[in-house]
């Protein structure tokens, strides 16, 4: 726990120094979004425009280590730690690729978000589904619905489906490198349908744990 701790912050710090050198290099103002197909449609003063990740990075990393210290099932967390913390460290280094990204693009490096994104959130996915197989009832990580909160049998359950589902969703945004016309679709649909799936369950499964035996 304490190496991924330390992970987290040199990888904050890595970003911020990177993010102070290239500063003086890159235009005024900066490409900062892209459309669904690749391609710089949006721009930014450059303060605002490389200055806004790192700034989210350090709120997010706050934000998720207190997380457990507030949540009433906090000792629940005690569980799971180690995959929890992993998790930050994960969403920690996604945000410090996008932040290599935009910089890279405004030095004239510009590889498109299609061809390189597709990977890390892969990536990132695969491991949220390891995540969701350990985590146990909490008030903020995880599938929360009024069905996996109110039985601890069917969170388990959802987590499990949803930790296979998650997995797969993070293979197949893999395709996005192959495809990378279609890198957003091979991202998005494969998410939304885990999730809603996950959604699903957790409902029907709370109905069949609580449904009523005939004649009793």
């Amino acid at each position: 726990m304490r190496f991924l701790r330390i992970a987290i912050l040199l990888l904050l710090v890595l970003t911020i120094g990177l993010t102070a050198f290239a500063y003086p290099r890159l235009p005024d103002p900066v490409a900062a979004h892209w459309n669904a197909e690749g391609v710089a449609d949006g721009t930014l003063p450059r303060s605002w425009g490389v200055g806004l990740v790192p700034v989210l990075m350090a709120a997010f990393t706050a934000l998720l280590l207190a997380i457990p210290r507030i949540d009433p099932l906090r000792e629940n967390y005690e569980k799971f730690r180690n995959y929890y913390e992993g998790l930050i460290l994960a969403l920690i280094l996604f945000m410090a690729v996008m932040q290599l990204q935009i910089i890279l693009w405004n030095l004239g490096l510009q590889v498109s978000p299609n061809t390189l994104f597709p990977l890390p959130i892969g990536l990132l996915f695969i491991y949220l589904g390891f995540v969701m197989e350990h985590t146990e009832q909490n008030w903020f990580v995880g599938i929360r619905t009024p069905w996996t909160l109110s039985s601890a049998g069917v969170w388990k359950k959802t987590h499990i489906l949803g930790g296979k589902l998650f997995k797969l969703a993070g293979i197949i945004c893999f395709g996005g490198i192959l495809f990378p016309r279609y890198a957003v679709w091979l991202i998005l649909i494969p998410v939304f349908a885990a999730a809603l799936c996950t959604v699903v369950y957790s409902y029907i499964a709370y109905q069949g744990e609580n449904r009523v035996s005939p004649g009793s």
